[in-house]
């Protein structure tokens, strides 16, 4: 299943790219799955996706949590918590 992922803010500047079209195995299911499948890529990735840290997700732009279930040529973005002031 391809999809597309978005990386925004610190994210971004952690991995040093802002978008990828991936490819995913069969069995990455929901946003939960997505993100224990990214922290696989290495330390940079595993401190960013290892569940320590909360990174939003969005769906075809609309928020979704965890347990949100994607599909094929869904664009998935990643940002970090925004506080206002």
């Amino acid at each position: 299943m391809k999809i597309k992922v978005l990386y925004f803010a610190r994210i971004k500047e952690a991995v040093n790219y802002s978008t990828e079209e991936i490819d995913l195995p069969a069995e990455i299911l929901t946003i939960t799955a997505l993100k224990n499948w990214l922290s696989l890529r290495g330390e940079v990735w595993a401190n960013l996706f290892d569940g320590k840290q909360v990174v939003r997700a969005a769906i075809n732009h609309t928020l979704v949590d965890d347990l949100a279930t994607i599909q094929a040529n869904d664009e998935v973005a990643f940002f970090p918590p925004v506080t206002g002031g």
